[in-house]
């Protein structure tokens, strides 16, 4: 299973719960990059992990992939007996939705592999329990999103265009970006329909990110990184995605994305391919 990177194409917090939680107002897309699960019978619950980003999980103790093999054998009433295994391409901390991505493709992975009939909304439940972008992963559609990102609506079809994702590979806490969030909270606003690649552009420059004041005072690079994307040739817009720290660029060719990719700094992470309409 592919279990691909999300995108916060806008991302305003319109509101706070009595529980400390943020309400939220995104724009969630999918990209080309992505993660690899692949589920095996096995006569004990395990987990291997290789690919790039391997090294970064190397001391975590328990992985959001276990823990939903786990929900989902308890939910079903079975042992979980399964040997996961994770090729690890989104890099950990950065706002790409990497480990709610890995949940989503296990859970996916072990309702085939173990032959779970489970009503839609249940499952749905049972993803929102691992973790508010879990239900979205679980989707893998565009979509947006409400609440605190358990509440999905279908996007409008998004125009075809390219992306470039870029991390200056500084991992930023989610919580930590936040906390350190100050300011009014974001008015409701209707949605502007988009026909292309610059009408969507224009709607994303004007909903913003409101989270990315706070993550560049947390990790000031990021200033940086969006200073280079917007300078890039054929930019259409550029902004942080979720709580950071990659930040992305649109375009409207794979030709100028990669282009610019190559200019980035070779200390910092970078991937072009296209945005998943």
């Amino acid at each position: 299973m592919r279990a691909p990177a999300k995108v916060n194409l806008w991302l305003n917090v319109v509101g706070r719960r009595t529980d400390g939680y943020h309400l939220l107002d995104s724009l969630v897309a999918f990209t080309e990059l992505a993660d690899e699960i692949e589920v095996t019978p096995s006569d004990r619950l395990s987990l291997a992990v290789d690919g790039p980003f391997a090294a970064t999980l190397a001391d975590e103790t328990d992985n959001l992939a276990l823990k939903a093999a786990r929900l989902l054998a308890d939910k079903a009433g079975i042992a979980p007996r399964v040997a996961l295994r994770l090729g690890k391409h989104i890099p950990v901390a950065a706002g790409l939705g990497g480990g709610s991505a890995d949940a989503a493709a296990v859970l996916h992975a072990l309702i085939e592999l173990w032959r779970v009939a489970l009503p839609i909304d249940e499952l749905f439940d049972l993803a929102a329990r691992l973790g508010a972008d879990v239900p979205m992963c679980l989707a893998g559609r565009a979509a947006l999103v409400s609440g605190v990102g358990e509440r999905l609506a279908p996007a409008p079809p998004l125009p075809r265009c390219a992306i470039l994702l870029v991390n200056s590979g500084m991992p930023l806490p989610t919580p930590e970006v936040f906390a350190r969030r100050q300011g009014a909270f974001s008015p409701a606003r209707p949605l502007r329909p988009w026909t292309d690649a610059a009408s969507l552009a224009a709607t994303l420059a004007e909903r913003g990110n409101d989270l990315t004041d706070a993550a560049v005072a947390l990790q000031p690079t990021i200033a940086e990184v969006l200073a280079f994307l917007r300078t890039r040739e054929g930019a259409l817009h550029a902004a942080m995605s979720g709580s950071g720290a990659t930040c992305f660029a649109l375009f409207e060719t794979l030709e100028l994305a990669r282009r610019a990719a190559g200019r980035a700094p070779p200390a910092w992470w970078r991937h072009a391919g296209m945005l998943a309409g």
